[in-house]
C-alpha cells in the first residue's frame, strides 16, 4: 500500500489557486479608475455661439484649437502663442493622414482675431477646418 497516496497526505502539493487576494485588488483598482476617469476630461471653458448644425463623429482623436475670452489660444490642452500655431500643426502633421482641426472660439472673441488663427491653421497645410459651435436653444 505504499505506492497508493491517500486524497488527504498532509505532504501532498496543493494545486489549487487562491483567487479572492486577486478580486479584491481588482476591486480596488476599478473603483479607483471609476472616480478618476471623469476627473481626466476636463476641458477649457468658452462660451460658444449658438447655431443649427450637423453634430460631428468624434470617435477618434480630434486636434481641437480653442481660442477663449482672454485671446488665449490652446491646441487640445496645451497653450501656445499665435506665432507657434503654423510650426506646431505642421509637425502634428507630418506623421498624420487626416488633416483635419476643429476650432472653438469664444462668441466675444473679435471677428478679426479668430480670421487671423484660421489663417495660421490654413498655413500650415490644414485639409479641413471645422468649426464647433453649440446648439441654439429653444424657446418654449
Amino acid at each position: 500500500m505504499r505506492g497508493l497516496r491517500r486524497r488527504n497526505d498532509p505532504n501532498k502539493a496543493m494545486a489549487e489557486i487562491n483567487v479572492t487576494p486577486l478580486v479584491d485588488v481588482m476591486l480596488v483598482l476599478l473603483i479607483i479608475f471609476m472616480v478618476t476617469a471623469p476627473m481626466l476630461s476636463m476641458g477649457i471653458d468658452v462660451n460658444l455661439p449658438r447655431v443649427k448644425s450637423k453634430s460631428v463623429d468624434v470617435t477618434e482623436e480630434k486636434l481641437v484649437l480653442t481660442i477663449n475670452e482672454a485671446k488665449e489660444i490652446y491646441l487640445n490642452k496645451t497653450k501656445l502663442p499665435l506665432g507657434e500655431i503654423n510650426s506646431k500643426l505642421e509637425a502634428i502633421f507630418s506623421n498624420r493622414i487626416d488633416r483635419e482641426v476643429f476650432l472653438r472660439a469664444d462668441k466675444n472673441v473679435p471677428y478679426g482675431f479668430v480670421v487671423e488663427v484660421m489663417s495660421e491653421i490654413r498655413k500650415a497645410g490644414v485639409d479641413k477646418l471645422g468649426m464647433i459651435t453649440e446648439p441654439p436653444e429653444e424657446i418654449k
